[in-house]
């Protein structure tokens, strides 16, 4: 069976030196010593992120998975000043095509874009896919504390439908205000509130909120073919579908259920959270042709990624649709 795995990360020693020099250091946020550490001994190497000739390849075969979507991990440009993001992004971008040579057959890969110039970025999504054979754009968290539902963004989502590529909307750290009055306690380690409000949860909690608020503005009235990816099950949105019917349609001036723009427009994947319950909910919430496969390699490497869908309670349409089927379709990897 063809295994095709979609948020999957990479990065570029030449891009990760370009924003140091431009910007002085990279675009995260100050943390303790304590979560420093914990960082440090616990996050892939920089060797690792930029490897695509040797472990990498490697693990892919160890796992069966015959192709990755690659997008940048931490070390990228979206949120810089224009004035930095707009040449790091083309950068970014050049580096990452070169990688997807080294094994043309097993990579393909999600632009970056430098959204605080959403004119250039929708430009610099036109070359990523038509000059370089990029398949999307993954989006970080959000841009100066605006969500991307701001219409501020639009011309990228624009972009992307006409195109007919798909946005990927991965997490990223949420404001430390949010962080204190959620996360913190003096009853736990700097640590726990760090991963808590992280990965744990608190990314998950903010990346569904946008994906929540993209169809609230009704853009997808205004593009009806524009496709968003939403990794980690959902995050934790696909639950409250009924809810959010419930409460939000009398209100919300959508032309239909709030439900059924999820369930049209946006696909789910299981960022290496690989659980029997939750694809059960996710094939009775939205169906096997949108769900699609992802490990989150390598911050995940999780031992059952080669066996998961081999033993997962699917039929043989949907497992070939989970598998390879759905990302060739809405990345257009045929």
């Amino acid at each position: 069976m063809k295994v095709i795995t979609v948020e999957e990360h990479f990065e570029s020693a030449k891009v990760t030196q370009a924003m140091a020099a431009a910007a002085g250091q990279q675009s995260r946020p100050t943390v303790s010593s304590e979560m420093a550490h914990y960082m440090q001994t616990t996050l892939p190497t920089p060797a690792i992120m930029q490897d695509v000739a040797k472990d990498r390849l490697e693990i892919m075969d160890r796992y069966d998975i015959d192709m990755q979507v690659l997008s940048y991990g931490n070390a990228q440009p979206q949120n810089l000043a224009p004035k930095d993001a707009v040449p790091l992004s083309q950068l970014a971008n050049d580096e990452l095509a070169k990688a997807i040579q080294v094994a043309p057959t097993r990579y393909a890969g999600l632009a970056v874009l430098p959204v605080g110039d959403p004119q250039a970025a929708a430009q610099e999504l036109h070359r990523a896919v038509e000059q370089l054979g990029l398949k999307g754009v993954l989006l970080k968290g959000n841009y100066a504390g605006k969500f991307f539902d701001d219409p501020f963004f639009f011309p990228i989502f624009q972009a992307a439908a006409d195109l007919n590529v798909p946005v990927y909307f991965h997490p990223s750290f949420v404001p430390p205000v949010i962080t204190q009055h959620y996360f913190e306690s003096d009853h736990w380690s700097e640590v726990v509130s760090g991963i808590f409000g992280s990965a744990g949860y608190g990314w998950h909690m903010d990346v569904g909120i946008q994906v929540m608020r993209m169809i609230l503005s009704g853009i997808f009235d205004k593009l009806p073919n524009l496709k968003l990816v939403s990794g980690h099950w959902g995050e934790l949105v696909p639950m409250f579908l009924e809810r959010l019917d419930d409460e939000l349609d009398q209100y919300a001036g959508l032309k239909r259920h709030f439900s059924a723009y999820y369930r049209d427009n946006v696909y789910v994947t299981p960022s290496g959270i690989l659980s029997q319950p939750q694809l059960n909910f996710l094939l009775e919430e939205v169906g096997a042709e949108h769900i699609l496969y992802s490990i989150d390699y390598p911050y995940k490497q999780p031992e059952s990624a080669a066996t998961f869908l081999t033993d997962a309670k699917l039929s043989v349409s949907q497992r070939e649709a989970i598998a390879h089927g759905n990302a060739e379709r809405v990345f257009n990897l045929n």
